[in-house]
């Protein structure tokens, strides 16, 4: 494994001594075993619809406490969703996150990626201008783009590393260690960014810990929960939101259900692969 110091391009944001963590979150995914997509807007159907928040987040978020449990620090979550979204982040609290920030306005409303991105690194650099990193999932359960921590790295002009498994912080240089883990090749990799940074981590990594309910609690009556608008952040209209989406779902089919034959082997064990290689050629699915 090797190493290499990289410099952050600052773009107006200054470091501050404590270390402080932003985890974006998104913070009310459909369960993907009762998505359904409108036929006419080509919207996910959101109503009736069972929510949870994102689970690669929760890796992302175990990272981020794990570091503010060695350095100390503050982690901070943060995430772009109807009010509804509250209790959500009131979760990552139980966790063990210190406060959530909730952008939401109806301006926001049908966001694509690069809009909510665009949204979520406005907020960081107008209420966290001296994080350290910036900590996010690897992608979505909903829309599986993994674009988001990408775009958030660009529109503040800072590098960005994916499929990240560890780190180690020297606050005194301000650097981090970062190690990732490239699934096809099977190795590790290791880098040294100066901070501010932006990661996302590997999924199904940094199992999360559990969440403390007398911590959500305790988020509720404390009203650790803030809601930012647009009346605070002044965004341009048409950057935010379906005005400032360009992405268009042009067209939608389902996929509909491969026909079986439903056969089933009942002799010899060991005569089941040559049957089975045997109907697989005839099919046409594999050729020897």
């Amino acid at each position: 494994m090797g190493a290499t110091v990289i410099s952050s391009a600052n773009a107006g944001l200054t470091m501050g001594k404590e270390l402080t963590i932003i985890v974006p979150v998104k913070a009310a995914v459909p369960n993907i075993t009762a998505v359904r997509l409108d036929p006419v807007t080509h919207n996910l159907v959101r109503e009736g619809v069972p929510l949870m928040l994102n689970p690669y987040d929760r890796n992302a978020l175990e990272f981020a406490l794990r570091l503010k449990d060695k350095y100390g620090g503050r982690v901070v979550t943060l995430s772009m969703a109807p009010p509804s979204g509250k209790d959500f982040l009131e979760s990552t609290i139980g966790m063990g996150a210190d406060e959530a920030y909730l952008i939401t306005d109806r301006v926001f409303a049908g966001a694509d990626t690069l809009a909510t991105s665009y949204t979520v690194a406005m907020t960081v650099k107008k209420f966290f201008p001296s994080f350290n990193l910036i900590v996010m999932g690897e992608e979505t359960t909903d829309s599986t783009t993994a674009h988001m921590p990408a775009q958030v790295a660009s529109w503040l002009n800072l590098p960005y590393l994916y499929y990240v498994v560890d780190g180690e912080v020297n606050l005194e240089k301000g650097t981090i260690r970062l190690t990732r883990y490239l699934e096809d090749e099977g190795v590790y990799e290791e880098y040294e960014y100066n901070m501010p940074v932006i990661i996302s981590v590997y999924k199904d990594s940094n199992p999360p810990r559990d969440i403390s309910l007398s911590r959500k609690i305790q988020a509720k009556l404390s009203n650790l929960v803030k809601s930012v608008t647009n009346n605070e952040l002044k965004l341009d209209p048409f950057c935010v939101g379906l005005r400032g989406s360009p992405t268009i779902v042009a067209k939608i089919e389902d996929a509909k259900p491969i026909p079986r034959k439903k056969q089933i082997f009942k002799g010899d064990p060991r005569e089941a692969a040559k049957w089975l290689i045997e109907n697989l050629t005839k099919e046409g699915v594999i050729r020897l």
